[in-house]
């Protein structure tokens, strides 16, 4: 045992680590870490944790979004991440309540870890920034804020239920960074759509809104793997359009502003019976509603999504739709997700030409 964790060995006898992540919470007390105000970084691991040096942190589609439009210079969009994270022992960020995920190597592994790494791994982390006592020691002088992949040096803390995945070898490692952020929504499309056909004997029209997006894009395809019968890919530009039909990702595309749910309901037609959210704005809740037909299934994968104008818009629009929350974790899904990106060639374009493309602070 190393003498870092000899020394958290011996804080347990006042108190045992939870596999949850209770015991790195400062306040409120009682919480789970998501909850929290504050969470405690120290790098020193309890016996089922895992310690990783951070190189890379993947903002949310959402909370970079909002991060970008409220600081103008590149300088104020990194003071604004460090002070979140020291404040709160993590990145969570206040306005949108929302995270990110992270790259980094493993530096050390408690004794009674039970998630199956290795000092020396290279791993994505694949539970949210939300919930993930973070340090940052560089000042993130390496970000140019330009996109929502930050360099940075620091540590991170994976919990006993924590989860992570070994990068994979023969993608880079920006592209798989960026897939297995949001590999909970195609996995959760592919099992919805399958379970439609299945319930109603036969393959669904299904509409993905946001679908020039990373989750958008892999939900398009994981669609069409399930079999959908007709797929719509609903977008904001002309210009993303050109990239989803270039890479033969839908069988309509169409231009249409998500927060407008009369526009959307023009442009999409006849209702589908499963729409997937994955837009980075609010107020896109009614749009998607409108567009699934009574008995149909909403799933929201947007961090930006109201709860609440959801239940009540279907309720004001006398709609009887499921509504499912987009959870992040679907057993398989990181193998799943990465298995698209090599198989399918336009949804590799997309997410390159993401890359290519990011805006400029």
């Amino acid at each position: 045992m190393t003498e870092a964790a000899e020394s958290r060995s011996g804080q347990t006898d006042a108190m045992e680590s939870s596999p949850y992540g209770l015991h790195r919470v400062l306040e409120p007390f009682g919480v789970l870490p998501q909850q929290a105000w504050r969470l405690d970084p120290d790098p020193r691991p309890w016996p089922d944790e895992v310690v990783v040096d951070v190189e890379r942190l993947n903002l949310d589609a959402a909370s970079y979004r909002q991060l970008r439009e409220a600081h103008i210079s590149a300088a104020a969009l990194r003071h604004a991440v460090l002070q979140i994270v020291d404040e709160r022992g993590k990145m969570q960020n206040p306005v949108t309540g929302s995270g990110g995920m992270l790259l980094g190597t493993v530096r050390e592994v408690g004794e009674r870890s039970p998630l199956g790494l290795r000092v020396g791994d290279r791993v994505a982390t694949m539970v949210s920034l939300t919930l993930t006592p973070l340090r940052i020691t560089d000042g993130l002088v390496d970000w140019d804020g330009a996109s929502e992949q930050v360099p940075c040096r620091g540590t991170a803390v994976l919990f006993g239920r924590s989860i992570a995945a070994v990068l994979p070898p023969d993608l880079p490692d920006s592209l798989a960074l960026s897939v297995l952020d949001v590999a909970g929504a195609p996995a959760l499309t592919d099992r919805v759509v399958r379970r439609k056909a299945r319930t109603n004997g036969r393959a669904p029209a299904v509409c993905v809104l946001g679908g020039g997006g990373k989750s958008g894009t892999l939900s398009l395809a994981a669609a069409r793997r399930a079999g959908a019968r007709r797929l719509v890919a609903v977008v904001p530009t002309e210009a993303e359009a050109a990239r989803v039909r270039a890479a033969g990702l839908a069988d309509e595309v169409v231009v249409a502003d998500a927060r407008d749910p009369l526009a959307v309901a023009t442009a999409v037609g006849e209702r589908v019976e499963v729409t997937v959210v994955c837009v980075d704005v609010a107020g896109c809740e009614h749009g998607a509603i409108l567009t699934t037909v009574d008995g149909g299934t909403v799933v929201f994968f947007a961090m930006a999504t109201s709860f609440s104008a959801a239940a009540l818009g279907a309720e004001g629009l006398a709609t009887d739709v499921e509504m499912l929350i987009g959870n992040g974790f679907v057993p398989g899904h990181a193998e799943f997700a990465l298995g698209l990106v090599r198989s399918e060639p336009g949804v590799r374009e997309v997410f390159e030409a993401r890359e290519r493309q990011t805006p400029q602070v």
